[in-house]
């Protein structure tokens, strides 16, 4: 009797079979489309914090730097003459402008100080000011006009972020005042893409 038993057990199964596989593969996708929503707005506000948080800090290595330094420091984006431009959705950068000129000239002992890559392709990053930002040695803004950027994500527009600027020179970031999950400026009104 113990063979027979023994007999039974020799093989035992391996493997799954095609009916498991399908519910598997039918539980996997209900489980990838519920997710997938929620993980696309999540990677999306972790993007808008990370540019946003890299912004901030780029603002006030400028306005530092310009303190430290003793003489204006700009920032904006440059474009191939190495004239400041309005696409803030490219690289940016930092330079001693000694001459006030508005153009990064290496030749007359200005200085690069730092460059942030440009943001990600579709996103976009507005600047309600000038084509630059300039800070005096004092620490203020050189047009001493208060000024926003606007970060909006592609097709996510209720994660707008911002960063506004005061004639004195202070950065501040949005944040979300009364918890609804949209950003807000320091009166209480949501941010809105341009």
């Amino acid at each position: 009797m113990s063979r027979i038993f023994l007999a039974k057990f020799k093989h035992p199964q391996q493997g799954i079979t095609i009916i498991e596989l399908m519910v598997s593969i039918a539980v996997l996708g209900i489980i990838t489309a519920i997710a997938m929503p929620s993980l696309n707005q999540f990677l999306a506000g972790m993007r808008v914090d990370n540019e946003i948080s890299q912004l901030h800090r780029l603002i006030l290595s400028t306005r530092n730097t310009a303190v430290s330094k003793e003489l204006n420091v700009t920032l904006c984006p440059l474009d191939n003459t190495n004239t400041c431009s309005n696409n803030w959705d490219q690289e940016l950068s930092v330079f001693i402008d000694i001459d006030g000129d508005n153009i990064y000239e290496p030749a007359t002992n200005e200085i690069l100080i730092k460059v942030k890559q440009g943001i990600r392709a579709n996103d976009t990053l507005t600047y309600a000011g000038f084509n630059r930002i300039t800070f005096a040695p004092t620490g203020q803004l050189t047009a001493a006009l208060n000024s926003t950027f606007i970060y909006c994500p592609q097709d996510n527009d209720d994660l707008a972020r911002a960063i506004y600027i005061s004639a004195s020179g202070r950065a501040y970031q949005s944040s979300d005042i009364d918890s609804d999950g949209t950003e807000e400026d320091r009166n209480g009104n949501p941010i809105v893409c341009p």
